[in-house]
């Protein structure tokens, strides 16, 4: 089975996420709810890319998901992606993208915690544990990075304001940094909590459109954005604001840099390499 193992793994990757996410739908409207199942969910999904890993690939140790580092990762992922989306957020402020804020909702803040736990998770072990891993081991870390992250894109044109402008900048914004979170310290927690934090801050805090969903996002705020799309990404959401772009640039470059140093971009294999 290992031989199959790529569309063995995206196929069953693919219905964990697609699964999730109809749970995630069914129990959003009660709050109390949502955030343990959401919470739930994400960790039924590790149990289960766990468990595909060493049944498909015969791999005892998914080192991916190793347990050293697995907390500070995870806070260090969550910070940054908080710091970057809230700086997103000011730089459309400072200039004047906002039109108004006003209160939102607790319970629409809570649902969100534990809708996007399970979308960061189950996003990350499809496009980084899948996706991105396999195709490096046969194409080097560049051409893997490249189509995993238009692949990333790709998959938010099925939302129902998506643009090609906003799933071209998603996967220059997140498919790149996310997978530079990974390359940087192969693990998947960094990317995971990078992931979370920067989705629930978008729209668990601050209330805004969401990768150009027509679901209204529930968070603590609702900030309302007018101006040019360059500016606030109009229908698609922030995300395809040029400042987004500029904000995520830094920490990619970073991110790839520190990789580098440190021997962990992976040059294409020869062939008989590959064949092994």
């Amino acid at each position: 089975m290992r031989r199959f193992r790529f569309p063995v793994l995206l196929v069953a990757l693919f219905g964990v996420m697609s699964m999730t996410g109809g749970i995630n739908q069914l129990v959003s409207p009660v709050p109390a709810l949502a955030l343990p199942v959401g919470v739930g969910l994400a960790v039924a999904a590790v149990a289960c890319y766990r468990w595909l890993c060493r049944t498909v690939e015969l791999r005892p140790d998914v080192s991916e998901l190793g347990k050293t580092g697995r907390w500070s990762h995870l806070r260090r992922g969550t910070l940054l992606g908080f710091g970057l989306f809230a700086g997103l957020m000011a730089l459309i402020a400072v200039f004047g993208g906002w039109q108004g804020v006003s209160w939102g909702s607790f319970g629409g803040f809570l649902s969100t915690a534990g809708m996007m736990a399970s979308v960061a998770v189950t996003e990350e072990l499809l496009f980084r544990g899948v996706v991105f891993r396999i195709m490096e081991e046969r194409t080097g870390t560049v051409i893997a990075l490249v189509v995993s992250m238009l692949l990333f894109g790709a998959l938010h044109l099925v939302n129902a304001n998506a643009t090609l402008w906003g799933a071209f900048t998603i996967a220059l914004t997140g498919g790149a940094m996310l997978a530079a979170a990974y390359v940087a310290t192969r693990s998947l927690w960094l990317p995971i909590g990078l992931h979370f934090a920067w989705n629930f801050t978008q729209a668990g805090i601050f209330g805004v459109t969401i990768s150009g969903s027509d679901v209204p996002p529930e968070g603590l705020l609702n900030v309302t954005l007018s101006g040019p799309t360059a500016l606030t990404g109009g229908t698609f959401g922030p995300e395809a604001s040029l400042f987004a772009l500029l904000v995520c640039l830094v920490p990619t470059l970073l991110l790839l840099r520190r990789a580098a140093r440190t021997g962990r971009i992976r040059p294409r294999p020869h062939r008989a390499e590959v064949s092994a």
